[in-house]
């Protein structure tokens, strides 16, 4: 009964270690990934780091392929020599040892130890040489000889000689027969393992083994064989394998710094042209590279010096003819307000007499009224794009519900939407709301000129409005369903007095710069403004500003386009 706790405690003890195990498993692994990404971003930056590690890996495989041809053509080299030595050697050992047997006089009786000990006087080499071993045995067709097998020295056996060997040496008895060996050797002592018999402090040397077959007149046939271990060749390839692999890091190592120091002489005038082009498109346009000597690196930074000289100057030209063209618009808009203040005053009393004149004349003071409105709009839209255009326009952000403010412009142009037969709709959930640090001023002029524009081109059909908010943004998005844009478009509504259809009239006035200063007023809250429109399905325009002023900005909480995603309550009424 005591055993069944212990195994439940052994296997809690191996759950606890497996979870050790597991909990500690993921480190290394998260070591490993970030030491491969660490690598595979350096291979991508550093061309240095990319031609090193390219020479060393074909260095590698290069050297690798000549020291692995060679080694093997030298091994091949040295087993031939040590065959044909011993093919030639156990072929002068055989015919003297036939000649012996041929011309004894032992008594059969005594032929056994004679036999031994001409083994070992004659055919073993000298004592303490191990170049040879000698096995003289039966046949394997002669059951009745006298002699038994002789090895020589100890610890060689016939177990040694492979059967295949024998048995080629049985069927074809007047040839020698050859066979390379793997040849398992004891100590001298043929000491062995007290249970399992195995020999103590074996080692493996590859051998030769050379079989022949020799006639004993007065016992039959017996099978003579030579082992020769091949200790010195491969001594000699140990030495040339290791002289093989310290050439082989020598000369790795070698190239590898030659092509460090050679990509270095390139890599670092590179480095300077892209930090100085860094810096020159920063605004340092007075950046230069040293451009000394007259080889390639020499002429490419006098050529990226030239390539600044010829930036800095047009540059500085298109400034002056920017400040020009600003000054002037600015200058024309400021000085256009006083002729236009007195131009404003006569058609207001021309305005206002409309009903005393005759009707064309009215007709005319009508037509002089609306004009002069459009040019005071126009006169003001120009003062504001020369605000952005100088740089001068600046914000004052304070948090708003961007539903109070697309309320104020729903009323607003709830007039001109009348006029036009269009219904504008605002889609939203009880309670929601979307709260942004902006410019409510600057925000309202956007909505209203999007509002105002999808009045004007949803050819009488409703305007969707949408509002939305996630984590780090709020968003409106305006949608008519009218004439929409066509492939190309969508890009190009912002430009300054763009129109898509040049022979369509502002109905309901505008300059051409409505979109140009709402996507300027985005951008200054560094938002974005954004259209999408097909040609008969309408248009959509998407503003989104951060929450925070400031803040960073990477996905809208409202879909563009139909295929990103259907909108909040899409086809719902307010």
């Amino acid at each position: 009964m005591a055993s069944a706790p212990a195994s439940e405690a052994t296997e809690a003890s191996d759950a606890s270690s497996t979870e050790e195990s597991g909990a500690a498993a993921p480190p290394r692994n998260h070591a490993v990934a970030r030491a491969v990404r660490a690598a595979v971003g350096l291979w991508r930056r550093s061309l240095r780091f990319r031609v090193v590690t390219s020479t060393l890996i074909l260095g590698l495989v290069v050297v690798s392929i000549i020291s692995l041809t060679m080694y093997r053509s030298i091994a091949d080299g040295l087993v031939d020599d040590r065959v044909d030595f011993a093919e030639a050697q156990s072929h002068q050992l055989a015919d003297r040892a036939q000649s012996y047997f041929n011309n004894t006089d032992v008594e059969p009786g005594e032929l056994d130890v004679s036999t031994s000990d001409f083994v070992s006087r004659t055919l073993a080499p000298p004592s303490g040489d191990d170049s040879r071993y000698v096995i003289l045995t039966p046949s394997t067709e002669n059951e009745s000889s006298t002699i038994s097998t002789v090895a020589y020295p100890q610890g060689v056996g016939l177990d040694q000689v492979p059967a295949a060997l024998r048995q080629a040496v049985a069927a074809d008895p007047a040839r020698q027969q050859t066979m390379t060996i793997e040849l398992e050797r004891s100590d001298v002592d043929g000491s062995t393992e007290p249970i399992t018999g195995v020999p103590i402090d074996t080692d493996s040397v590859p051998a030769v083994v050379v079989g022949s077959q020799i006639e004993v007149p007065t016992a039959g046939d017996h099978d003579l064989y030579f082992i020769y271990p091949m200790d010195q060749e491969q001594t000699t390839l140990g030495i040339i394998s290791r002289s093989f692999v310290l050439g082989a890091l020598f000369l790795i190592g070698l190239v590898s710094g030659i092509a460090y120091i050679v990509t270095s002489m390139v890599v670092t005038p590179v480095r300077r042209a892209a930090s100085a082009a860094e810096r020159l498109s920063s605004g340092h346009l007075n950046e230069r590279m040293s451009a000394r000597g007259h080889d390639d690196l020499a002429l490419l930074g006098q050529s990226f010096n030239d390539m600044a000289d010829n930036l800095q100057t047009q540059i500085r030209q298109l400034e002056g003819l920017s400040r020009v063209q600003q000054r002037f618009v600015s200058d024309v808009s400021h000085e256009l307000r006083t002729p236009l203040t007195t131009i404003r005053m006569a058609a207001d009393l021309l305005h206002s007499s409309r009903d005393e004149m005759d009707p064309v004349t009215g007709r005319s003071a009508e037509l002089l009224h609306d004009e002069l409105d459009r040019f005071e709009e126009l006169l003001a839209d120009l003062l504001e794009i020369s605000r952005y255009d100088a740089g001068a326009a600046v914000l004052e952000q304070d948090p708003i519900d961007l539903y109070v403010i697309v309320d104020r412009v729903v009323q607003a142009t709830e007039s001109i939407a009348d006029a036009r037969g269009s219904e504008v709709l605002v889609h939203r959930e009880p309670g929601q709301k979307a709260v942004a640090e902006v410019d409510s001023r600057r925000i309202e002029r956007v909505l209203r000129n999007l509002v105002v524009n999808a009045i004007e081109h949803g050819e009488g059909r409703p305007v969707d409005i949408w509002v939305g908010s996630n984590d780090e943004a709020a968003a409106v998005m305006v949608q008519d369903h009218g004439v929409g844009l066509k492939a190309g478009e969508a890009s190009l509504v912002f430009n300054r007095f763009w129109r898509a259809d040049p022979a369509r009239t502002r109905t309901t006035g505008g300059s051409g710069l409505g979109l140009a200063i709402a996507l300027e007023d985005a951008r200054l809250h560094h938002g974005w403004l954004q259209a999408w429109g097909e040609p008969g399905e309408g248009a959509r325009f998407r503003l989104t500003v951060p929450h925070e002023a400031g803040g960073p900005l990477t996905t809208s909480p409202l879909p563009l386009t139909p295929r990103e995603g259907r909108l909040p309550g899409e086809g719902g009424d307010r």
